[in-house]
């Protein structure tokens, strides 16, 4: 979730899938694992308290919640899921199934037959094809898509967009900003991280509209460490009547 320069080349042109996938096999079975280690940092343990009660808060938004003036879901996809911090902490909760998307198969071993987990595709979100005649009514992806170049991850929006459940279904991405003037590439887990305005610009290749956005508030800050701001987008595709 840090950043930092190397050299000239196009940033996502650098992302290199296995090294990812090399990373991530090393990384830890556990909520520190997924979040690169910042958890285990001091003043940083409340980090995924935080970021799911401001995506909670962000889909009760749209409507989306379990108090009485809410409405749950019917089926969810998460991409890039890990070991279900998301899966468990939020979309179990407003979602009968959820169905996950995960290359790394360690992560989602503890996921195989828990209830609600409908599927599990242990592939990445540039291999994944939806189940035929699958929709979703909401897909969310987050802290995953710096690993997909800028072709691929238009690619696997513009896919994500034609299994939503027609004139209510919604796509959520929660991905950290770059602080630079540009997208970032990081060698470490080989990802990149990318500008708010080159955001906007692949979700309008892949057709789709930004209906809110917000920025996760309330993360810890222990100067001189600052974490990335992180932001969330609600997408729907740009051809649907305005709601």
């Amino acid at each position: 979730m840090s950043e930092s320069k190397e050299g000239p080349a196009a940033p996502d042109g650098r992302i290199n899938t296995s090294n990812g996938r090399e990373y991530w096999q090393r990384a830890q079975v556990n909520v520190n694992g997924m979040l690169g280690g910042i958890p285990a940092h001091g003043g940083f343990s409340s980090i995924s308290r935080i970021d799911l009660q401001g995506s909670r808060t962000f889909l009760a938004r749209f409507g989306i919640g379990t108090k009485h003036d809410r409405r749950t879901l019917t089926s969810t996809l998460e991409g890039g899921a890990g070991i279900g911090r998301v899966t468990e902490g939020l979309l179990l909760r407003v979602s009968e199934h959820v169905d996950v998307v995960e290359p790394i198969a360690k992560f989602t071993a503890a996921l195989q037959g828990k209830p609600g987990v409908r599927a599990i595709s242990n592939v990445g979100l540039e291999e994944w094809q939806p189940a035929a005649g699958q929709e979703y009514d909401l897909v969310w992806a987050q802290w995953c898509l710096g690993h997909l170049t800028d072709e691929q991850l238009v690619r696997f929006l513009a896919l994500c967009k034609t299994v939503l459940t027609p004139a209510t279904g919604l796509i959520v991405v929660k991905e950290n900003l770059s602080t630079s003037a540009t997208d970032v590439f990081d060698s470490t887990d080989s990802s990149v991280t990318r500008l708010d305005s080159s955001f906007c610009r692949i979700f309008e290749e892949a057709g789709l509209v930004v209906v809110r956005t917000e920025l996760q508030r309330g993360l810890p800050e222990r100067p001189p460490q600052r974490l990335l701001p992180v932001r969330m987008y609600a997408l729907r595709p740009r051809d649907w009547p305005a709601s």
